[in-house]
Parts: structure tokens; C-alpha cells; sequence
């Protein structure tokens, strides 16, 4: 990596599918954080966004190593490329975003925070780019990435974990939306792909109540509090509810968009 340079900024397409996709969802990324909450890409510095497609051989996965993307061409059976969903770009990244504001473990319920943000932002660019409100957005992570041969609809469902896949290779998808369906595991650093679906739901929740579009008001309370000095890095789902009800307090008085986050936070089981 990076591999050999094929399109740089301002650069026409090149016809090579997963590289403009990649230029364009990158680009999509910055404008969220710059546009919405006037970050200067990901470190806030002007960090340049790099990104090597065909990485690998069938290589099944897309991710941030701390310096760049990576994105992988799916082996054709199961995944697609991994550059064909907006959202998973914008996810990857966002994890760029967490790790230079707070480090969140990645384990147990910081770690599901770690990816639950990641996923709020993720979706948040692809809403922002589609200019779609909270009813007109499908709320879903991934569309496109299973191939046609695989019973899905998306790889997560932030509106209803759970429900993005039951297939009979890849099993039923195991994400609760509520407490008291959290998975204790030792898999997966404590099953943080699969719990995340709990404050997954808590942000769908959050953002249809206060309407419009995500983020302009419940997007711009989970930002806030992720760049919270108050976000320990081990913080689990409550403590993270409580900061969020406090941003939106300190962003907007009390009024429905504390109430809508609160509430959201009492309907998945985190506060009572």
C-alpha cells in the first residue's frame, strides 16, 4: 500500500468502478465533516484522504489502518467490493474520527460504541449526500455489499437490528436493539459488532423523534459528545446516554431534543 497512484484530487474518473467509487465516497465523507461540523477531514488538520482498492486477492473487507483506507473486492459469492456502499466508507472513516478524539476501547460496550459511532456517521454520509430526511433515509448499513446469491438486505439495520440478513450460510443477523437482548460474548472483543445495534437503534430512535434531517440536530449531539472531554475511553452505553442528554440540553435547553434522546436511550433499556 498505497499501491500505484490512478486518480488524484480533481481528476476526471478513470472507468475503474471501485477507484471512483472510492474518490467519491471519500469526498462525500469529508464534505459531512466539513460542511456539518466544520472538521478539517479526519484528524480535524486537513489529514489527506488515501484510499488503495483491489487490495488483495477476493480480500472480503474494507478498513482503516490508522493512516489510509483499504478496500477489498469481495470474493464475488458472498461480498461485492467493499467500495460499493457510501455508508461503509463513511464508517471506516469515522473510525479515523473516534480514534483521534477519544480512543475508545475496543472491547465490550466501548468497543459496541466504537462501531456504533462509526455506523452513525456512516449513515450520516450517506444521508448528507443523498440530502434525505430522517423518513425518506432507509436507515440501513451496507446495501449492496452481499451479492444477489445472499438473502440480505444490508449488512446492519440501525432501525431494526436484527432484521438485515437471514441466510442459511451466513446464519440469521444476531444484533439486539434492547438490553435485554445484550449478548455477553467473549467473541469478537466482547461482541462488539453485535451489541452495537443497541445504540444503534438509540440514534434511529433519537433522530426520527426530532425530525428533519440527522445532521442538523441529533447528529450534531452525537458529535459533540464523541469530542466531549467527558467521553472516558472505556465508557460504556449508559454513561454515553448521559452525555448525550447533557449535550443536548447544553446545545438546545430542555426541550424535545433532550427529551427525544432521553427517551430514546429509555427505549432501548440503557436508562430508566
Amino acid at each position: 500500500m498505497p499501491g500505484r497512484l490512478i486518480r488524484a484530487e480533481g481528476q476526471a474518473t478513470t472507468g475503474d468502478v471501485a477507484a471512483d467509487e472510492a474518490y467519491a465516497y471519500l469526498g462525500a465523507t469529508y464534505e459531512l465533516f466539513w460542511e456539518v461540523f466544520q472538521r478539517h477531514s479526519i484528524d480535524g488538520a486537513g489529514l489527506p484522504l488515501i484510499g488503495t482498492v483491489h487490495y488483495g486477492q477476493n480480500y472480503e473487507n474494507a478498513f482503516w489502518n490508522g493512516e489510509q483506507m483499504v478496500f477489498g473486492d469481495g470474493d464475488g459469492e458472498i461480498f461485492n467490493r467493499f467500495t460499493i456502499a457510501i455508508d461503509i466508507v463513511g464508517h471506516e472513516l469515522a473510525h479515523g474520527v473516534i480514534e483521534h478524539e477519544t480512543s475508545l476501547a475496543y472491547k465490550g460496550q466501548s468497543g459496541a460504541l466504537n462501531e456504533s459511532l462509526a455506523d452513525v456517521f456512516g449513515t450520516l454520509v450517506k444521508q448528507y449526500h443523498a440530502k434525505h430526511s430522517v423518513e425518506q433515509a432507509d436507515w440501513l448499513i451496507g446495501v449492496g455489499l452481499f451479492t444477489d446469491e445472499v438473502k440480505a438486505t444490508a449488512l446492519r439495520s440501525m432501525k431494526a437490528p436484527g432484521s438485515a440478513y437471514d441466510d442459511p450460510a451466513l446464519g440469521k443477523d444476531p444484533q439486539p436493539g434492547h438490553m435485554r437482548d445484550y449478548v455477553d460474548t467473549t467473541e469478537d472483543n466482547g461482541g462488539v459488532h453485535i451489541n452495537s445495534g443497541i445504540p444503534n437503534r438509540a440514534f434511529y430512535l433519537a433522530a426520527t423523534a426530532i425530525g428533519g434531517y440527522a445532521w442538523e440536530k441529533s447528529g450534531r449531539i452525537w458529535y459533540e459528545a464523541l469530542c466531549d472531554e467527558g467521553l472516558w475511553d472505556t465508557a460504556d452505553f449508559s454513561q454515553f446516554a448521559a452525555l448525550t442528554v447533557d449535550v443536548a440540553e447544553r446545545l438546545y435547553g430542555v426541550g424535545v431534543e433532550q427529551q427525544s434522546v432521553r427517551q430514546a436511550w429509555v427505549d432501548v433499556g440503557v436508562i430508566a
